[in-house]
């Protein structure tokens, strides 16, 4: 489980290392796991309708090739976040999981927006 610690630590990394406006919407894309990537389509109408876009389910890279096939399911939002809002949304997150039978929600990642992509 991502803690709010971790996230005001991303935050701090992101101000100190790039010159992202953390004030002004970014990309940020959400990741889920399951054993099952027909599971993960399932779902994947139910968050676009929520306003995120899909954007992929795809094979996860394994450490060992012996070890059991993972999805991952990506979906993203063009969106304002602080830590306080983050920390909910991935309670939000951890809850769909769940209530859906996913393996994990598994975390975000951020990225800025291209001007074309608005």
């Amino acid at each position: 489980m991502i803690e709010k610690d971790q996230l005001v630590m991303m935050f701090e990394q992101i101000a100190d290392n790039t010159d992202w406006d953390l004030s002004e919407p970014l990309i940020w894309g959400f990741f889920f796991t399951d054993a099952s990537a027909e599971k993960l389509r399932a779902v994947a109408p139910v968050l676009e309708q929520q306003g995120y876009r899909f954007v992929d389910v795809f094979l996860a890279d394994k450490d060992e090739p012996a070890d059991p096939d993972l999805w991952m399911l990506h979906i993203e939002k063009i969106e304002v976040h602080t830590p306080d809002s983050l920390d909910a949304r991935n309670g939000e997150f951890y809850r769909f999981a769940a209530e859906h039978g996913l393996g994990a929600y598994d975390g975000m990642d951020v990225a800025p927006v291209n001007p074309e992509e608005d």
